[in-house]
């Protein structure tokens, strides 16, 4: 099976298409505007474009940018299919590293962290803040943190798995995307509970770094990816007592209980 890793780093790119949807439609005031007001009147002569009074309520938070349709729309749209393509990814990726005999309690963290993240996503992109708050938080807060946690755990799968110059190449990338993502989720939580427009402008800001921050560490994948064949999600489906282990000195597969110690060592 062939993963057209490209389509689906295109299809979550759209996310800051509903910012842009969101600014036109006035829902939210644009992000290089820092000057928020206590309370806004409506002003006829301003239409067809940006607004230009903004309060705390128009701050582009990603959540902000898709409450109203009809960017509420794209931003379900693009919960549940990314949500989709996160679980898939995650699993492909895990049944990759289990054809190389690297299974680990590492490998398996990241697969459980990764398809949280992907219910995270999900119910983020239901239920949208204004219209049910509690769950979109509870889904932002599961969502978040294991994406953030999923991230750091292939940094170090990456570290321990490479052989050759490109493989500690992107190892480093991942360790700095990682660190990006690191910085900007916290100070995005420490300006976000803060009433300052100032610090919940930044909050926003910081939350769109860390979107876009992990959709090019998935982007990163495409370098594994290319040599994905339909037996890797065999090998990420099958129980552990039945996986396929392959022989030294032979590319042929076993499936006996016994398999080479180094198909079992953990990190």
């Amino acid at each position: 099976m062939l993963l057209n890793f490209s389509s689906r780093s295109r299809q979550l790119g759209q996310a800051p298409l509903r910012y842009a949807m969101a600014v036109m439609n006035r829902h939210v005031c644009p992000v290089e505007n820092w000057s928020y007001n206590e309370s806004c009147s409506p002003d006829p002569t301003e239409q067809g474009g940006p607004k230009t009074c903004c309060t705390l309520d128009d701050v582009p938070l990603i959540s902000k940018c898709g409450t109203y349709p009809p960017e509420s729309c794209l931003f379900s749209l693009i919960g549940n299919v990314g949500a989709f393509m996160v679980a898939l990814v995650c699993l492909l990726r895990y049944g990759q590293l289990l054809e190389q005999s690297r299974h680990s309690w590492v490998n398996t963290t990241a697969l459980i962290t990764g398809c949280t993240n992907a219910a995270g996503l999900v119910v983020v992109g239901n239920f949208q803040v204004d219209h049910a708050k509690s769950l979109h938080y509870i889904g932002a807060g599961v969502a978040f943190p294991a994406g953030l946690l999923f991230v750091c755990l292939h940094c170090a799968l990456s570290y321990h798995g490479a052989t050759a110059p490109l493989d500690l190449a992107v190892a480093y990338l991942r360790s700095v995307l990682a660190a990006i993502a690191f910085i900007t989720l916290v100070l995005s939580g420490v300006f976000f509970v803060h009433e300052s427009s100032l610090l919940q402008h930044g909050a926003a800001l910081c939350e769109w770094v860390f979107v876009i921050d992990i959709l090019i560490f998935y982007g990163t994948f495409s370098y594994e990816f290319g040599a994905i064949s339909s037996d890797t999600l065999v090998a990420a489906l099958q129980p552990a007592p039945g996986r396929a282990c392959k022989s030294s000195g032979s590319s042929s597969t076993s499936t006996h209980l016994n398999c080479a110690p180094e198909s079992i060592a953990m990190i």
